[in-house]
């Protein structure tokens, strides 16, 4: 399956800016609500999360190029990875230790807002480096 190649940016964008609260705020119900957009995407695709749908419907049609389209493989990936640590922070904020929630918060937020500024997706390119080493 394929996915337009510019949601993922735009939902990096949303995420970083959700993150950078969470992180600023030190709130766990704001992680955790990402932590859930982080699940959606992983088990059904990045397409089908709130920021995905938000792209689709409202910013997609507006935009006049055709669509880059790219597997989902990859950003599916990229969000389990993402929901991953928003989980380690959760159960670190709950359990008292705040500098996981902090530390984990804070590589999540590093990796969304390269995506958002700079188009690279560090997950995606973790999934493509293990298909490298699985595939020889």
């Amino acid at each position: 399956m394929y996915i337009d190649a510019r949601g993922p940016r735009f939902s990096a964008t949303i995420t970083a800016i959700v993150l950078a609260t969470a992180l600023v705020t030190h709130n766990v119900w704001v992680l955790l609500a990402q932590g859930l957009v982080f699940l959606i995407g992983a088990t059904r695709g990045p397409q089908f999360t709130p920021y995905g749908l938000l792209f689709k419907n409202l910013i997609k049609p507006r935009l006049k190029k055709e669509a880059p389209t790219e597997d989902v493989r990859p950003p599916k990936f990229a969000q389990a990875v993402g929901f991953g640590f928003a989980l380690v922070g959760s159960i670190g904020a709950f359990a008292g230790f705040d500098l996981v929630f902090t530390v984990a918060v804070g590589f999540a937020l590093a990796a969304a807002f390269l995506n958002a500024a700079f188009n690279y997706c560090l997950g995606c390119e973790m999934y493509l480096l293990g298909l490298r080493f699985t595939s020889k």
